[in-house]
């Protein structure tokens, strides 16, 4: 791939598309390449059509193929001092959570209070955080996403041939997915499977919210009762599907919001918990399971209940 010798003072570029970007979708291409240039005027490049691929107009969501080649106008990049700023104390989580690590792939036990990836007012998250204490590291993506404030089992892909293989697996239920949750009140059924569908980008008081609609996408949820305490039940909570919310959603259309759920539980009984200590959600990727994409070998990843949650689950009374 030709790269202009100085970014801070670029000529018109003709990128030619290896193996290693084939398949990948434009706008990813640029963002990723041009770093420190915003999303917006990247967009607006492709819109203009400064940007070309084999010389012709191109949407943003057109998948690049191997030979492609890819026309970049003069761009000024941004300099070092306006790179994206990862908190130290991200880095160090980072660098002393990994669970699992291989050619193809990494197994982070995220902890919580940070978001996976910036944007939306978020300067950066896991995958900037991984690429900065990584620069060697040609390549880092996201496998799939957690919540901020959610704990626990998260993939990484290092090469763009084993993400798309992780996302056949995540496509054709090759990976299975088990989440702790202690929910409000008493489950009473040892298992429970949900399947209402759900709505996401639902205004609701000018907060986007994801809701139970028939209007929406199907979602299953195995629900699994491991512990019942005087006001609280622990659960294992196995997502069929991965719609944005799932698990939070349906716990709450039982009736049992997952603990300390700003979004989806009640406002007076969240104040009630977090006089007790319980300050952020109580939802923890715990395991996951899937065959390797490529050796074909069962693995099976368990993250550690963090501190802060096992030590409150200690103080609560069991039934």
């Amino acid at each position: 791939m030709n790269t202009a010798e100085n970014q801070t003072n670029p000529q018109v570029q003709w990128l030619e598309i290896t193996e290693a970007n084939s398949e990948q979708r434009l706008d990813n291409f640029l963002i990723t390449y041009l770093k420190g240039v915003p999303k917006t005027r990247i967009y607006r490049m492709v819109r203009k059509g400064e940007v070309r691929v084999n010389k012709g107009r191109i949407d943003v969501s057109y998948k690049l193929q191997l030979g492609d080649i890819v026309r970049i106008p003069p761009v000024r990049v941004a300099e070092k001092k306006d790179e994206i700023i990862v908190q130290p104390t991200l880095k160090f989580s980072l660098e002393n959570h990994i669970l699992y690590e291989d050619d193809g792939f990494i197994v982070l036990n995220k902890p919580t209070g940070f978001a996976v990836h910036g944007g939306s007012g978020v300067t950066s998250g896991v995958i900037e955080g991984l690429r900065q204490i990584r620069p060697q590291q040609k390549f880092l993506e996201l496998v799939h996403r957690l919540d901020k404030e959610t704990s626990g089992c998260l993939l990484i892909a290092k090469k763009r041939s084993v993400l798309k293989l992780l996302h056949e697996l995540f496509r054709g239920d090759g990976i299975q997915k088990t989440y702790l949750a202690l929910l409000v009140g008493q489950f009473q059924r040892k298992k429970q499977l949900v399947e209402v569908p759900l709505l996401k980008n639902v205004a609701q008081g000018g907060e986007r919210m994801v809701v139970v609609s028939q209007a929406g996408k199907s979602a299953e949820t195995l629900f699994t009762r491991l512990k019942q305490f005087q006001d609280v039940t622990l659960v294992h909570a196995a997502p069929k599907t991965g719609r944005t919310h799932q698990i939070r959603v349906h716990a709450a259309w039982l009736g049992h919001p997952i603990v300390a759920d700003d979004r989806y539980g009640d406002d007076d009984t969240n104040k009630a918990f977090k006089k007790r200590g319980y300050k952020r959600l109580f939802l923890h990727a715990e395991q996951l399971q899937f065959a390797h994409p490529v050796s074909g070998v069962l693995l099976h990843f368990t993250a550690p209940l963090p501190e802060d949650l096992q030590e409150l689950l200690n103080h609560e009374k069991p039934l």
